[in-house]
């Protein structure tokens, strides 16, 4: 691919938008930078904090540690957090630097101030709006379609900032148009790139993500998947690829404190698409630039899975990752085209519909699954089978089952959807 075509420019760009730092899960962490974001508006400590949450914000909050907060969960910790210690300049490392004292007033400020958490209203899938009040100042602050994303501040009902229109479908405007994307044109771009393009990014992602997968397997963290993996199945590379990525998980969704690079919103997805191609490249022996070139394929093919699905939905993100990182795998070994896109439909096949219910320990179950079913598509190639068109929700090409998954995801587990954060929140039916 030149540089002149525009399709080259839109992926360094959507390279540039995705492979960000984040200090913890991503929706707990948009909540806290939009809450420190409107208390640096407000100018004062709030005496009430409100918190309306679209369902998937909640689902995918409810869980999870937040970090830096002596192992808090929810909302409302995450909420307090980032009034309380955020750093709104740091984005999605807002609180990174929490100090033992304001770890203390975060628990203070729970237990004396006025903090609440609602449904948002209407059917926006990524929305995350922030009441703070002092007095009679006020400050109203909403996130939408994707985690920094802000689209409003009120500030004593003046609008301070209005911003682009907020999308139901979470289409994610204001991000680079991923409709350029295909899976051969992402292996003609990684084949073809001039790597200083991508280095940076890239090579930021690999040192911080194998970090934290090596804290997850030094330490005692979340249900340790990652050692419970090494320990009964053993140390072959097709097991180390999936206990790296599920110990990284591990610690992450413990509340470890260490920085992670983000694919397509989502740590998780960001240790997904690289901790298991570093594993293979290092087994392999191959150079560091043919391991930086594969981790950039990885990343983008997981963008483009997720594209059609959307930033949050009941279908389980690690599955696009989980396969990204097997077609990744199977670059390194030589492969181009034919052996990627034979590898992602296999991949596919055999996992998608593992669902989403939230942020927790066994996020790091379900990557080890992904990741063993992208490598098990890449030696089913290898093997001289796959599954083939018409059989089930494959369809000839890789493109058209990529569509399949899209529409998967995204219409057709709506209703799972809604049915797990019922079964999260106790609204569920025993009828």
């Amino acid at each position: 691919m030149e540089r002149t075509d525009q399709r080259y420019h839109n992926f360094v760009q959507i390279l540039r938008e995705e492979l960000v730092p984040a200090m913890g899960c991503t929706e707990p962490i948009a909540i806290a930078y939009g809450a420190a974001k409107a208390r640096e508006v407000l100018g004062c400590e709030p005496e009430s904090v409100l918190v309306e949450a679209s369902g998937n914000i909640i689902k995918n909050v409810k869980s999870v540690v937040v970090p830096n907060t002596g192992g808090l969960k929810g909302i409302e910790a995450a909420a307090v957090a980032g009034v309380v210690a955020g750093d709104a300049g740091k984005i999605l490392e807002v609180i990174s630097e929490v100090t033992e004292e304001q770890k203390q007033e975060i628990r203070a400020y729970l237990d004396s101030h006025e903090v609440k958490v609602a449904p948002a209203e209407g059917d926006v899938i990524f929305d995350i709006i922030i009441t703070l009040r002092a007095g009679d100042q006020s400050v109203r602050l909403r996130i939408a379609d994707y985690h920094t994303n802000i689209v409003l501040i009120e500030k004593n009902g003046e609008t301070l900032l209005k911003s682009g229109a907020v999308v139901a479908a979470d289409k994610a405007d204001g991000l680079t148009d991923r409709s350029c994307m295909s899976v051969e044109a992402i292996v003609d771009f990684v084949n073809t790139m001039d790597l200083e393009d991508v280095r940076g990014m890239v090579e930021r992602q690999i040192e911080y993500n194998y970090a934290i997968a090596e804290e997850g397997m030094r330490n005692d963290w979340g249900a340790n998947i990652g050692k419970v993996l090494r320990e009964y199945y053993g140390d072959d590379i097709k097991i180390r690829a999936r206990y790296m990525a599920a110990a990284g998980s591990d610690a992450r969704m413990s509340g470890c404190e260490m920085p992670v690079i983000i694919v397509s919103g989502s740590g998780n997805q960001g240790i997904t698409a690289s901790v298991p191609v570093i594993e293979y490249a290092k087994e392999l022996g191959v150079d560091h630039d043919t391991m930086v070139r594969a981790v950039t394929m990885s990343d983008l093919l997981t963008i483009h899975m997720k594209t059609g699905i959307g930033r949050l939905s009941a279908y389980c993100g690690a599955v696009s990752a989980g396969c990204g990182a097997g077609a990744a795998i199977a670059y390194l070994n030589g492969g181009g085209f034919t052996e990627v896109a034979h590898t992602l439909v296999n991949a596919l096949a055999t996992i998608s519909g593992m669902i989403c219910d939230g942020a927790k320990p066994s996020c790091a179950a379900k990557i080890a699954a992904a990741v063993d079913a992208g490598i098990l598509g890449y030696h089913m190639f290898r093997s001289g089978q796959q599954f083939r068109g018409g059989e089930g929700i494959v369809t000839k090409g890789v493109e058209a089952t990529i569509h399949n998954i899209g529409r998967l995801g995204r219409f057709g587990m709506r209703e799972t959807d809604r049915e797990i954060i019922r079964i999260m929140t106790g609204q569920a039916s025993n009828g």
